[in-house]
């Protein structure tokens, strides 16, 4: 009973981080999908299966996209793998840098099929592959699969959240004002920065100089 205890203790935790990484890299894709479900509301195109549809193979190529570049990686020693941090740090710089210059900017509207909505998936969260492609060559291969498995169950939910909220639209300017465009460079700071800390790279850095 213990071992299952802690089987599941690290399972739960495994997930909660996982759900939690989600939220925080695909907050943009949230208002990407949710002016899509107001658009099929408003004009009948796209229908609702093309955006879960188109959604969901996206999100499977970009998770794809990460898995194989975080296998390609293998060939980093451990001791340095911290230093991916860098890439989500400046992810989330360049994120600042650009939403004070694009501040006053609305958020796009598109008119899409099944197709071109995966492209804009894909386009949107391209910045989240190199966050993924770290956290995937940091977690041993298990962690890594139930990542991907919860990954997979929370497009589902994105997609079912999204359109719920196409009758808020307050809810839906307050995202493109505050959210989308302000917390997510700020989030891949802050995962860039515990990725550096938390791995010791810095102090080998140090010690090396």
């Amino acid at each position: 009973m213990g071992v299952i205890r802690v089987l599941c203790d690290r399972l739960g935790c495994v997930m909660l981080t996982a759900a939690t990484l989600w939220t925080i890299t695909n907050i943009d894709d949230f208002v990407v999908l949710t002016v899509l479900f107001v658009q099929s509301a408003q004009s009948g195109t796209p229908r609702p299966g093309q955006i879960v549809t188109g959604q969901y193979l996206g999100s499977l190529l970009l998770i794809m996209i990460s898995g194989g570049a975080a296998a390609g990686l293998m060939i980093v020693p451990n001791d340095w793998v911290g230093l991916l941090g860098v890439l989500p740090l400046t992810l989330g710089v360049y994120g600042l840098v650009r939403a004070w210059h694009y501040r006053d900017d609305d958020s796009p509207t598109w008119s899409l099929g099944v197709k071109s909505i995966t492209a804009v998936v894909i386009a949107n969260g391209g910045d989240n592959i190199s966050v993924y492609t770290t956290v995937f060559r940091t977690l041993p291969y298990a962690d890594t699969a139930v990542t991907i498995a919860t990954f997979l169950v929370l497009v589902g939910v994105w997609c079912a959240a999204a359109q719920l909220s196409v009758t808020h639209t307050k809810v839906l300017t307050a995202v493109v004002n505050y959210i989308w465009w302000w917390l997510v460079p700020v989030v891949y700071i802050t995962i860039g920065l515990l990725i550096l800390l938390g791995s010791g790279v810095l102090v080998r850095l140090a010690r090396t100089g």
